[in-house]
């Protein structure tokens, strides 16, 4: 019985000789040098909260009193903070003074 060097679990038996079943390694054959190149692509950032008047006129508007200024309307957004069995989260931006609180439902 034989285990793999890199990660220790027990090589079995394969079409070119001992592999292991976790990572590849393979014994009885010559190592292959390979090369893994990574593209490295740009990816959009998604927004959590955003600053400033930034993407506000995209959000919805409700009517909810500010704990800060009164004001009586406000932009609403939902994330998911907690882990999924859990509700969302829905966040405020007061439309007044852009102050923001979150109602955990």
């Amino acid at each position: 019985m034989k285990f793999c060097p890199k990660c220790e679990v027990k090589l079995k038996k394969g079409t070119s000789g001992l592999q292991c079943s976790k990572c590849g390694y393979t014994e009885g054959e010559e190592e292959k040098q390979t090369k893994k190149i990574i593209e490295n692509e740009e990816h959009e950032e998604s927004i959590l909260a955003f600053e400033g008047d930034e993407g506000e006129e995209s959000h919805p508007t409700i009517k909810i009193e500010c704990e800060k200024c009164g004001h009586d309307e406000a932009i609403w957004w939902m994330l998911q903070t907690r882990s999924a069995d859990e509700p969302t989260t829905q966040f405020y931006r007061c439309t007044k003074c852009k102050n923001t609180w979150r109602n955990y439902a």
